[in-house]
C-alpha cells in the first residue's frame, strides 16, 4: 500500500526536473543546493513553511502546488531535487 501523500515516481520526476530547471534559469542552481542540504534538519518542517508561503511561490511557480508540495515534504523527493541540481550543474552548456 503506498502512501497517498506521496506521488508517483514518474510524477515526481517531472516535477523534480520542472523545480531544477526553474531553479537553473533563474541562476541559483548554487545556492539553492546550499539551502536544501543546509536545512536537513528541517526538514520535517519544510511542508508547513510551503503552506506558508504559499503565495509567494506560486509567484514563482504558478498553478497549483499540491502536487509540489508533496515532493518537496517527501524526504527522497528533496533528495532526488539535489541530485538533479547537482547533475545539471555539472552539465556542459547548460549555463543560464
Amino acid at each position: 500500500m503506498t502512501d497517498p501523500r506521496t506521488p508517483e515516481p514518474e510524477v515526481r520526476e517531472e516535477l523534480v526536473e520542472y523545480v531544477a530547471r526553474e531553479i537553473q534559469v533563474r541562476g541559483l542552481t548554487g545556492p539553492a543546493v546550499m539551502f536544501l542540504e543546509a536545512s536537513r534538519p528541517y526538514r520535517p518542517l519544510g511542508s508547513q513553511a510551503m503552506l506558508f508561503f504559499d503565495p509567494v511561490l506560486r509567484g514563482l511557480f504558478g498553478g497549483d502546488l499540491a502536487e509540489l508540495q508533496r515532493v518537496l515534504a517527501d524526504e527522497s523527493g528533496i533528495e532526488r531535487l539535489i541530485e538533479r541540481l547537482e547533475e545539471m550543474d555539472e552539465e556542459p552548456g547548460c549555463d543560464a
